[in-house]
C-alpha cells in the first residue's frame, strides 16, 4: 500500500529522491535501528534496482539530514545521536566547490530580489501553493517525515522563483539551485521544534505580504528568513 511518505510534493519526482525515501521508511519502520550498519551500496543499488550514483545521491541526502552517518573504513550507519541536535555535526557536500557562507549569502542576496519582482507578478495559484506547501512542511515535520518536509520547502521557493518577471535571474536561480537547496536540508538536524515554527512562520509571513502586494515586506521577511536559516546552521550572514 503507497503511503503519503511516498508519494511525491508535486509533479515528477526524480529518482533519488524516491530511493532516499525508500530508505527513511525502512528507518522510521524500524526496520533499520539506530546505531546499526546498513548494507553496502552494492546490495542496495541490486536491492533497489537503482544505480550506484542514484543511491549515493540518496544516501547523501539522508545523511545531510543527519539520518545516517558514514564512517571511513567502517561503513555507513543509522545515526544513533538525538533528533535535531544543536550540537550536531554539519557536513557540507560541496566543501570542494563552495564554502557554506558563500552559498548562503548568494541566496540572500538573489532570493530577496527575486521575492521583491515577484511579489506585483505573482498569481493566486502560485499564492495557494505557498500556503499549501506550508501547510505541508508544518505536518510532515510533525508525522517525523523529514524528506517530505525538505522538498515541501523547496518547492515554496521554486514557486516564489518561478513567479518573477525577470527570465534571467529565474535562469540563473536555477543554475544554482542544487547548492542552495542544500543550504535548506542543513541545518534539518540542528532544527529544533521552535525553530521550525518559527521557519513557517517565515514562511507565512513572506506569503501575506505577497499577497498583499507589498514588496518591501517580503524581502525584509524574507531576508529574516534566510539569515535565521544561515544561524541555525551556524553560520552568521
Amino acid at each position: 500500500m503507497i503511503s503519503r511518505m511516498d508519494l511525491p510534493a508535486s509533479g515528477w519526482t526524480p529518482l533519488p529522491q524516491v530511493v532516499a525515501r525508500r530508505l527513511q521508511k525502512l528507518i522510521l519502520d524500524g526496520e533499520w535501528k539506530a546505531g546499526e550498519r546498513i548494507p553496502s551500496q552494492r546490495i542496495l543499488s541490486e536491492e533497489f534496482n537503482v544505480s550506484r550514483a542514484s543511491l549515493r545521491e540518496a544516501l547523501l541526502t539522508l545523511e545531510t539530514l543527519g539520518m545516517i552517518k558514514t564512517e571511513p573504513g567502517r561503513g555507513t550507519y543509522v545515526s544513533s545521536g538525538k533528533p535535531h541536535d544543536a550540537n550536531s555535526v554539519l557536513k557540507w557536500r560541496y566543501s570542494d566547490n563552495f564554502p557554506m557562507k558563500d552559498v548562503f549569502e548568494t541566496r540572500l542576496m538573489l532570493e530577496t530580489q527575486i521575492v521583491r519582482q515577484a511579489t506585483s507578478a505573482i498569481t493566486e495559484y502560485d499564492l495557494d501553493v505557498l500556503m499549501k506547501t506550508t501547510n505541508d512542511m508544518e505536518s510532515f515535520w510533525e508525522a517525523g517525515d523529514l524528506l517530505a518536509n525538505v522538498e515541501a520547502d523547496l518547492l515554496f521557493h521554486r514557486t516564489l522563483a518561478g513567479a518573477g518577471p525577470n527570465v534571467m535571474l529565474r535562469t540563473l536561480y536555477d543554475t544554482v539551485q542544487g547548492f542552495l537547496a542544500e543550504t535548506q536540508r542543513q541545518p534539518i538536524p540542528r532544527t529544533q521544534p521552535n525553530r521550525m515554527r518559527a521557519s513557517i512562520a517565515e514562511h507565512r509571513a513572506i506569503e501575506a505580504a505577497m499577497r498583499n502586494r507589498d514588496a518591501a515586506t517580503a524581502a525584509s521577511a524574507m531576508e529574516r528568513h534566510i539569515r535565521n536559516t544561515a544561524e541555525c546552521a551556524g553560520i552568521m550572514i
